[in-house]
């Protein structure tokens, strides 16, 4: 005979099952990264970007080196990371690449995503992407690096070249535009061997679809937004997702 729940006991199963929900939320926020690296960043907009970081236990904070101090002062002993971009126009040589990783790694960033020479990219020369990889690496040794292949000029060729250079020059990650086929490409051509970050995330459904493609994690300018849209997707509701935020506001 089927057992019928009595009114507490649904009620206790309807917390429980919201509770999983909150718990899910969380980890797949830990998976987010928010990123405060554009040019119109301003000191404001990146203790903004820093202190959602923190609420949202995100999992870090990619900046422009200008900001790297700044960002590791106001993030204090959260968990989340810095990232910092290194490369600039992708055009730098070598050595200036080089000290640039020093430099944010020295004052605290522990993921460089290196921008790669676009022209040796683009002109198939994947001898020198490896080699400028290898150098950056073995300089910002306390760094994961990931090579930053999510310009919008680039190719699903150029990244499979980019890709092909990021694991024979060791990287640990590649990331590439937030559309799922070239998330896909990125993991199948990984093998396992890099993580694979997706970046320009608007909204929480795009988020969703990424990771179930094989993402690790995902790049966001708009984190708040997309922070919001999960818990009302995940959780089922602005009330809690915005409850869930006051208490970890608290905790901070």
């Amino acid at each position: 005979m089927e057992k019928t729940l009595s009114e507490a006991e649904a009620a206790e199963f309807e917390e429980f099952q919201r509770t999983r929900r909150e718990a899910e939320a969380e980890l797949t926020l830990k998976k987010l990264q928010v990123d405060a690296s554009k040019r119109e960043t301003d000191r404001h907009a990146l203790y903004a970007a820093c202190d959602l970081a923190k609420k949202m236990g995100a999992y870090c904070v990619t900046v422009s080196p200008v900001n790297v101090s700044a960002a590791r002062r106001r993030l204090g002993e959260s968990q989340s990371m810095i990232a910092c971009i290194a490369g600039g126009t992708g055009e730098s040589i070598i050595p200036i690449k080089k000290k640039e990783a020093k430099r944010a790694m020295s004052q605290g960033a522990r993921i460089i995503r290196l921008v790669p020479c676009y022209s040796a990219l683009f002109g198939g020369n994947t001898s020198y992407l490896k080699r400028e990889i290898k150098k950056v690496r073995r300089t910002a040794k306390k760094c994961k690096i990931v090579l930053s292949l999510d310009d919008h000029a680039l190719t699903k060729e150029d990244i499979e070249r980019g890709i092909s250079a990021a694991l024979d020059g060791k990287a640990h990650g590649v990331s590439v535009r937030g559309e799922i086929d070239l998330a896909i490409l990125a993991v199948r051509l990984s093998a396992g061997r890099l993580s694979v970050e997706a970046s320009g995330v608007e909204n929480a459904e795009q988020m969703r679809l990424l990771l179930r493609a094989g993402a690790e994690r995902v790049l966001s300018s708009n984190a708040e937004h997309v922070s919001e849209e999960l818990y009302r997707l995940m959780v089922g509701g602005q009330s809690e997702g915005s409850e869930n935020t006051k208490k970890r506001e608290t905790a901070q």
